[in-house]
């Protein structure tokens, strides 16, 4: 009896099988009683985290629905300075709501391979579609940029029309450092901007109230550190707080004195302030050549045509 030939089975590519394994939705891990922020983005976050239980009234009630017929699905960007609570604020909305949320990165979705990138968004759409997940991008610049870089025209149209494809989600999230590299036409489909600053004195204070452990033997005082250091994140008063604590360990002392959390401090600000100089100093020179010139480049392998 003749065997039937099997048909052959498809298989995977590493990149495929690795989007499966990330794409995992998980538990919020904060709440909107963890988050600190100023008075005015708190509010709008809160407007964003009710949107579920204020629906109906909005839409159905008030009669929204007619006027607003395509907006009941929901695009949130947090924007602003690293460190300032934007991704907790993702976890708070999306515990709020009552759902998991699933949280992808660039990084882990990039590839190498022709295609595969658009595919791993694809498989991310549909894992958080499938469970009812909010779908959160951290360092989302990277696939809403004005531009794709270092693609092949195929794959920049086929990242484009992924990305479009993205706001039929009921509710996604975006997050960024650098929403001046957002795409402007993007940008107008999401509906809610959050933007996030570096707290005030105020916030500081609660900050560093959070920070400093009930247990820990201290002579800190939140106020006085709250009013003494301005420009920090609350990533950084949780950084200085653990450095500061590694060191009193290390030096076997039986509290955490305050000049070492000052010294803490200053540390962070210190490669803060080198950075920002590191990046003022870099310029770029713009010169206007002519096509002569390119075409001699291009023949002497020095270039490309694009």
């Amino acid at each position: 009896m003749p065997i039937k030939n099997k048909p052959a089975e498809t298989k995977q590519s590493p990149s495929e099988e690795k989007a499966e394994e990330i794409f995992i939705p998980q538990e919020p891990r904060y709440s909107l009683d963890d988050i600190i922020l100023p008075q005015a983005t708190k509010n709008q976050i809160m407007d964003v985290a009710t949107y579920a239980e204020n629906s109906y009234r909005v839409f159905e009630i008030w009669g929204f629905k007619k006027t607003h017929k395509y907006s009941r699905r929901i695009g949130v960007n947090l924007y602003g300075a690293p460190g300032t609570g934007k991704t907790m604020a993702a976890h708070a909305i999306a515990k709020n709501l009552g759902r998991k949320i699933l949280i992808v990165n660039y990084a882990d979705i990039e590839s190498k391979f022709v295609g595969e990138t658009p595919k791993n968004i694809r498989k991310a759409f549909e894992a958080a579609k499938a469970s009812n997940s909010i779908l959160f991008f951290d360092e989302a610049d990277a696939i809403l940029s004005k531009r794709v870089t270092n693609m092949t025209q195929a794959v920049d149209v086929s990242v484009n029309q992924t990305r479009s494809v993205m706001l039929m989600l009921i509710f996604i999230i975006f997050a960024t450092n650098f929403i001046s590299n957002f795409d402007p036409a993007f940008m107008r489909r999401i509906s809610v901007h959050v933007k996030f600053e570096l707290p005030d004195e105020e916030c500081r204070q609660k900050l560093w109230e959070m920070y400093i452990p009930a247990e820990l033997p201290n002579n800190l005082d939140a106020a006085e550190l709250a009013k003494k250091f301005e420009g920090i994140s609350g990533s950084d008063i949780s950084n200085a707080m653990l450095n500061a604590a590694f060191k009193a360990a290390r030096l076997r002392q039986n509290e955490l004195d305050k000049n070492l959390v000052f010294e803490a401090v200053k540390n962070i600000l210190d490669s803060k302030a080198a950075n920002e100089d590191k990046q003022m100093k870099v310029s770029v020179e713009k010169r206007k050549v002519s096509e002569e010139y390119v075409k001699q480049q291009v023949a002497e392998g020095k270039g490309t045509v694009v």
